[in-house]
């Protein structure tokens, strides 16, 4: 028995996030079927976090167990002639039996994206938060920085999975702008149900004058999410770097 990890990217507009659902359509429920088509078992992927409906990855790993011998380099062409255009695999690893794409994980990187201009862009649908009013990115970022350190993150989380603890800590939060293109970046050790999207929108909630950035910190330690900004919408987050003790994993 083998452990196989992935590394792989997905656009998620078509899918409703990446775990398993009863009544709709998942990315794993659909690399799942492409895997058994070629080794002739039913796979249970384990992947490194669960992305929501409308979400991106441009960097992403999952693993599972296989009896199945077929060699690592032709393992991604084979499960890609099984799968939509919006998922792709890159590469596969034989890893430690002990391996676990989401357990194993050290910290993970997430980007959201803001389009920001005076008129639309179709490209960029699905893809970036069209936002029309002009955004000063030192601003934001100033804003940005206050999320970073070791806090309790309940004020930017919205009601979903539980978990044991709502503590975590964040090692960089950072806008910068490319054209008309932001990007707020967060890495951390974990995230809450949609964590990112609700930091963006307290961010872009000290830019509209709703509080300043020195704000933050005491939203934060009274745990009120409805002292924060709103959670914004899926289509403008992608998961984008992930760090594990097995480097060839990490990007």
């Amino acid at each position: 028995m083998r452990n196989i990890a992935l590394k792989l990217m997905y656009n998620g507009t078509a899918y409703h996030g990446w775990q398993v659902q009863k009544n709709a359509v998942s990315v794993c429920e659909t690399l799942q079927k492409a895997i058994g088509q070629i080794t002739g078992e039913k796979v249970h992927l384990t992947g490194c976090g669960r992305t929501d409906a409308g979400v991106h990855a441009e960097h992403y790993i999952a693993n599972f167990r296989t009896e199945s011998r077929i060699p690592l380099d032709r393992l991604p062409f084979a499960v890609n002639t099984h799968t939509p255009e919006d998922i792709a695999v890159k590469e596969a690893f034989e890893v430690a039996e002990e391996f676990n794409a989401i357990g194993s994980c050290v910290k993970k990187e997430y980007t959201y994206r803001i389009y920001n201009s005076r008129f639309k862009n179709p490209f960029y649908v699905n893809r970036a938060y069209f936002y029309p009013k002009r955004l000063d990115e030192d601003f934001l970022n100033r804003a940005a920085h206050m999320f970073v350190g070791t806090h309790d993150f309940r004020a930017v989380r919205s009601v979903g999975t539980e978990t044991k603890s709502t503590v975590r800590t964040i090692y960089w939060c950072d806008v910068t702008r490319t054209g008309d293109l932001l990007e707020l970046k967060v890495c951390a050790n974990g995230f809450l149900y949609n964590m990112v999207r609700a930091i963006t929108g307290t961010v872009l909630y000290a830019a509209e004058g709703k509080f300043a950035p020195e704000d933050i910190p005491a939203i934060l330690e009274r745990g009120d999410r409805t002292a924060a900004g709103p959670t914004v919408p899926p289509g403008g987050l992608y998961l984008t770097r992930l760090w594990y003790e097995d480097e060839r994993l990490n990007g």
